[in-house]
């Protein structure tokens, strides 16, 4: 077997203003905080002579690249990104930036659907790209949400939907 990987598929390109004052912000600390630091370490490190063994100086440059790789992905990644801030015609139903309610055996649950970029802000958001939003993107107040999970299917009823 040989190593190629197939493409990821393209996520989607929305985000909540939110998500895109975070990815902002980070962008902001990546290149005007944490950058010149490392850069400052890199420079004395390498002031102290032999950088072929020199830890602090090793680990400073693959500090940079991780930060100049993650640099790049935001700018292009904000470039290109559609800010979604306006609540949908029709708020019965689960549209980008939805608050909703799901309820099943186990209980209630509420999540908030938004964009690939911002689902690991907070433990109820879910990511439009993610099988448990496609199944309630679009869906009416007490539809019936069917998810297939590593576990078997999951059946959901929704019951709320709100829009801040």
């Amino acid at each position: 077997m040989g190593r190629y990987r197939a493409p990821r598929p393209p996520s989607a390109k929305y985000i909540t203003p939110d998500g895109a004052a975070r990815l902002r912000r980070e962008l902001d600390e990546l290149w005007r905080v944490k950058r010149p630091a490392v850069t400052r370490a890199v420079a004395e490190a390498a002031a102290q002579g032999d950088r072929s063994e020199n830890a602090e100086y090793i680990y400073g440059k693959k500090q940079l690249a991780e930060i100049d790789r993650r640099v790049r992905y935001l700018r292009k990644r904000l470039t290109g990104i559609r800010v979604v801030d306006q609540v949908p015609s029709d708020t019965s139903r689960v549209f980008f930036g939805a608050w909703f309610e799901l309820t099943d055996a186990s209980g209630r649950r509420e999540y908030r659907l938004v964009g690939p970029d911002e689902f690991d802000f907070a433990p109820d958001y879910v990511s439009i790209d993610a099988p448990l939003g496609r199944a309630v993107l679009g869906k009416a107040l007490g539809a019936t949400i069917a998810v297939r999970t590593p576990e078997g299917e999951r059946v959901y009823e929704l019951t709320g939907v709100r829009y801040v």
